[in-house]
C-alpha cells in the first residue's frame, strides 16, 4: 500500500529505503564537501576544527569565545587548544572587550582572512556545481530540508547568521 498524505500525493519519499539513501548520500556528501578544505589544511597540521573556528570567526567579526563555543558545540579545552595554535601562527587575534574587559573578541588577522578564502572559495565551488545541476526548486528543497532537521537551537543560531554577517 502506497502511504498518501490528507492532500492525496504519495509520500513513497518516506519510506525506509528512501530515508536510508538519504542518510548514505548525505554520509558521502559531506566527505566531498570537506575533502577540498581538508587538502588545504593538511599541509598546516589543522584540522576541521580550525576550518569551523575560521568560517565562524570570519561569519562574525568579534565574536566573542563563549559564543564560538556555543555555536561550535565543543568543549572550552579544545576551542583553546584550536585557538591557541590560530593564535600562534598569526591568523585570528583576540581584542579585550570595550564594555566587559573579561571578554575576547576574536578576529581574523589578514592571513586568517587569506586562509579563509581559500577554504570558502574551494567550498563554494562544489556547492556552486551542485546547486546548478540540481536548479532552484531543488537547492530550496534541500535548504528546506538541513534547516528542518536542526535542534531548536542550532536552527536559532543559523537564522541569526543567515540574518547577519555576509
Amino acid at each position: 500500500m502506497v502511504e498518501t498524505s490528507a492532500g492525496g500525493e504519495s509520500l513513497l519519499f518516506l519510506t525506509d529505503e528512501n530515508i536510508r539513501k538519504g542518510v548514505e548520500a548525505m554520509f558521502f556528501a559531506y566527505r566531498g564537501f570537506t575533502a577540498d578544505p581538508d587538502r588545504i589544511l593538511e599541509g598546516m597540521a589543522y584540522g576541521r576544527a580550525h576550518h569551523r573556528a575560521v568560517h565562524f570567526i570570519h561569519r562574525s567579526p568579534g565574536t566573542t569565545v563563549g559564543n564560538l563555543l556555543a555555536i561550535l558545540g565543543v568543549t572550552k579545552q579544545s576551542l583553546n587548544r584550536v585557538l591557541r595554535s590560530l593564535f600562534d601562527d598569526g591568523l585570528v587575534e583576540a581584542r579585550v572587550g570595550k564594555k566587559d574587559k573579561r571578554e575576547r573578541h576574536l578576529y581574523l588577522t589578514e592571513k586568517g582572512a587569506e586562509l579563509e578564502r581559500s577554504l570558502s572559495d574551494a567550498q563554494r565551488a562544489r556547492m556552486r556545481a551542485a546547486y546548478r545541476a540540481a536548479g532552484p526548486a531543488a537547492v530550496q528543497g534541500f535548504r528546506t530540508v538541513l534547516e528542518a532537521m536542526m535542534d531548536p537551537e542550532q536552527r536559532r543560531q543559523y537564522l541569526t547568521l543567515k540574518e547577519g554577517a555576509p
